[in-house]
Formats: structure tokens, C-alpha cells, sequence
């Protein structure tokens, strides 16, 4: 088994997947470019921000699973591993400490002038009237868009520092919201008119794409501060750019849209002459503790494709077919009797779109489970519930 490495990973890590027994390739160095051209004889590929697009995949014809080490899989193209069916893993929850952790410096950052304050320091300029004019965050409103792990962990940082909270998010309930000790908002919308401070904490998917839109942002308060530690492409970042110019808002961004793919080089951005954005090199996962509990995350689940051939965390799995029948075969447990099963229905040109059989105590008998596009003929039925000798009984359900 070969293991493709397309990010920086901890040396713990990859002495991990040694030990396992595979063949690891470390090239941290690699672009979405470079993997565009196929990866050979790679079984499995671990990613963090690496780009993997339809040509990596129609260009590596033995990968079987791509984990992203991390928690989003913008950066993977799901679809096309989904034709090709290539598992896509992620490590979820591992880095929200991490994220909470920047959400909440640059919130500060925001709110004290750091960056300012330290860049006029190099540069050899004492300015402490200017910088003394920070209102402090004690007993403002934070305003959090999504409360999943990484949005409960920026709650709990929040309260600590004594700013009240209103959230949304669509698995909120108010009493939920109530056990969290927190006010629960109906909407965004509720959430960006009560807060002072917006912070969005959601994966970027269809439903997400620019849901901190332009009428959003316009209701927010004359000097709220506007915080992205997920996705660029959760606000509408044209409108996000109008609010910073005219200086009515401040914002603090570990993303931006036309961030560089490469780990080391030029940046040029339509925020780099705003003085009232601070934006981090997308690094909300990047410290030493988020780093080793996601890379032990990926190996565990390399570990567990090799040792059960199951994939946890697996992404693009079809939840429920559309599969109108279903077969319930009770059969001995010996060689041949699925494939006698799946015979007659290929015969039939029926399509099993999706088995499962499991194994009784005693290791004697088995139950399989296949889910049909079409029912079968009388006849076929009939042939496969009189094998006697292999099949128990045979049980045709209307799904």
C-alpha cells in the first residue's frame, strides 16, 4: 500500500504510517499542479490545503482514498472522486482549539491595535495616544454564525473574556441555546443587528456560499468587527470589501479568496490598502497541539482501511439509493452462494446497488442484503430461493 503525503504532516505522524507498514512519500513541497499529473502507483493521499482536482484523479488510476487532514474539503473535488469511487475522508474537530484560539487574538487584535502597535515599534515610532483608544470587549456581543465544535469552543473563550453571546446556527434550538447560556437568534439576520462583534465558524458548501451577504453586513453596527476564520467563500466578499473601504466596520480574516495556493511568496490583494483589516495567512489550524491531533486523526483512519476496509469520516457516501426492492437472503455460510445470487440477478439485468452481509455466531450462516434498481421476474426469485443447498430462505421487500 502506498501513501502519498502532498502536505506538511508531524515527524510523529509519518513515523506512524511507517509503522503501519505502507509506503509513505513526504512531499510537503508539492502544488495542486503537481499532483495534477497523476500520482502513480499511490493508493492513498493526504492532503491539508493542497489542491486535488478531477485531472489529479482521472491521472492517478490506483487511488482509492483521499483524506484531508483537516476539517473543510473545498480544496478536494468530491464529485469527481465520487465517479471514480474514491473515498474522501476528513478529520473534523480536531483543530477547533486551534481556530478558537486565533478567533478570539484577532478579535483582541482588532480591539487593541496589536499589529499597528508592533509595526510602528519596528519602524521606530512611539505612539501611545493613538493605540489608547481601544474600547475594550467586557460586556460587548459577539455574534457567532455556526456552533459546531469549532463555534462552541470561540463561545466558551468568549465568555471568559465577559462578552455576551447571540448565535445561529441550524442546529440550534433555543434550548439548547439555553442550556449553552447564550441568546438564540431565528436568523443571521437577528445575530449581525444584536452583535458587536460577527464571527462565521461554517464549512463552505452550496448552502453556505456568501451567506454572510451584502444585507448582512449592512446590518451591522457603525464599528462592529467582522471576524472569518472558515472560508472565503461563506461572505460576499465584494461587499465585505465596500464595508471596510468606507470604513464603517473593521474585520480580522485568516482567509481571503485570492490567497496564494503556495506555502512561501508574493501576495497581492485589494485588502492590503485598507488599515482596518488585519488578515492572518490562513493559519487557524497551524499550531503544534491542532497539527499532531489531526495528523494522528488521518493515520487512524489509514489505519482502519487497512486493517477493516472501512473508511471512517467517509464523505461521499450515497446515504439512501434509490433502489425500489430489496432481497433478504438467510444463506449458508460458503464460498460461491452470493456470487450464484448475484448471477441470477446480472442474468436478469437487475443492478444491486448496494450489499451487505453479515455473519451469524457461530460462523454457520449469514444474512445478505441487497438493495435493486428493478424487481425480479417469479422466475428469477424462484431460482434463487430454491437453492437449497446454499440458501435458507429468500425474502423480496418493497422499499
Amino acid at each position: 500500500m502506498n501513501v502519498f503525503v502532498a502536505d506538511k504532516l508531524p515527524e510523529e505522524a509519518i513515523n506512524e504510517l511507517n509503522d503501519l507498514g505502507v509506503d509513505v512519500t513526504f512531499d510537503p513541497s508539492v502544488g495542486g499542479g503537481d499532483l495534477d499529473e497523476g500520482l502513480g502507483d499511490t493508493d492513498i493521499l493526504i492532503v491539508r490545503s493542497t489542491l486535488v482536482t478531477e485531472k489529479c484523479i482521472k491521472n492517478s488510476p490506483n487511488l482509492m482514498l483521499i483524506i484531508r487532514a483537516g476539517a473543510g474539503v473545498n480544496t478536494i473535488d468530491i464529485e469527481a472522486a465520487s465517479n471514480f469511487g474514491i473515498y474522501v475522508a476528513n478529520c473534523p474537530g480536531q483543530n477547533s482549539i486551534a481556530v478558537a484560539e486565533l478567533t478570539m487574538g484577532l478579535i483582541l487584535s482588532l480591539d487593541r491595535f496589536l499589529p499597528d502597535n508592533v509595526i510602528d515599534f519596528r519602524n521606530g515610532q512611539w505612539n501611545k495616544a493613538t493605540f489608547s483608544k481601544a474600547d475594550g470587549l467586557f460586556g460587548k456581543t459577539l455574534g457567532v454564525v455556526g456552533v459546531g465544535q469549532i463555534g462552541k469552543s470561540v463561545i466558551e473563550r468568549a465568555k471568559a473574556f465577559g462578552l455576551d453571546v447571540v448565535a445561529w446556527s441550524r442546529s440550534l434550538t433555543p434550548d439548547v441555546a439555553e442550556e449553552m447560556k447564550i441568546d438564540f437568534a431565528e436568523n443571521i439576520q437577528q445575530v449581525a443587528e444584536s452583535c458587536d462583534i460577527l464571527t462565521v465558524h461554517l464549512a463552505m458548501n452550496a448552502d453556505t456560499k456568501e451567506i454572510i451577504s451584502k444585507d448582512i453586513l449592512s446590518s451591522l453596527k457603525d464599528g462592529a468587527f467582522f471576524i472569518n476564520t472558515s472560508r472565503a467563500g461563506v461572505v460576499d466578499e465584494d461587499a465585505l470589501y465596500e464595508e471596510l473601504k468606507s470604513g464603517r466596520i473593521k474585520a480580522g480574516l485568516d482567509v481571503i479568496s485570492d490567497e496564494p495556493e503556495y506555502k512561501k511568496g508574493e501576495v497581492e490583494s485589494r485588502f492590503q490598502d485598507l488599515d482596518n483589516v488585519y488578515i492572518s495567512h490562513h493559519i487557524g489550524a497551524s499550531t503544534k497541539q491542532a497539527q499532531l491531533a489531526v495528523a494522528s486523526d488521518a493515520v487512524d483512519i489509514v489505519r482502519g482501511y487497512l486493517s477493516e476496509g472501512k473508511v471512517r469520516n467517509w464523505l461521499n457516501r450515497c446515504e439512501q439509493t434509490e433502489a425500489p426492492w430489496k432481497l433478504v437472503v438467510r444463506h449458508y455460510d460458503k464460498p460461491g452462494v452470493i456470487a450464484s445470487v448475484m448471477s441470477e440477478l446480472k442474468s436478469a439485468d437487475i443492478n444491486a446497488q448496494e450489499l451487505e452481509n453479515v455473519i451469524f455466531e457461530g460462523k454457520n450462516a449469514a444474512c445478505c442484503t441487497i438493495q435493486l434498481d428493478s424487481k425480479p421476474t417469479d422466475d428469477i426469485f424462484r431460482k434463487i430461493n430454491t437453492q437449497h443447498e446454499d440458501v435458507i430462505s429468500a425474502m423480496l421487500i418493497q422499499n
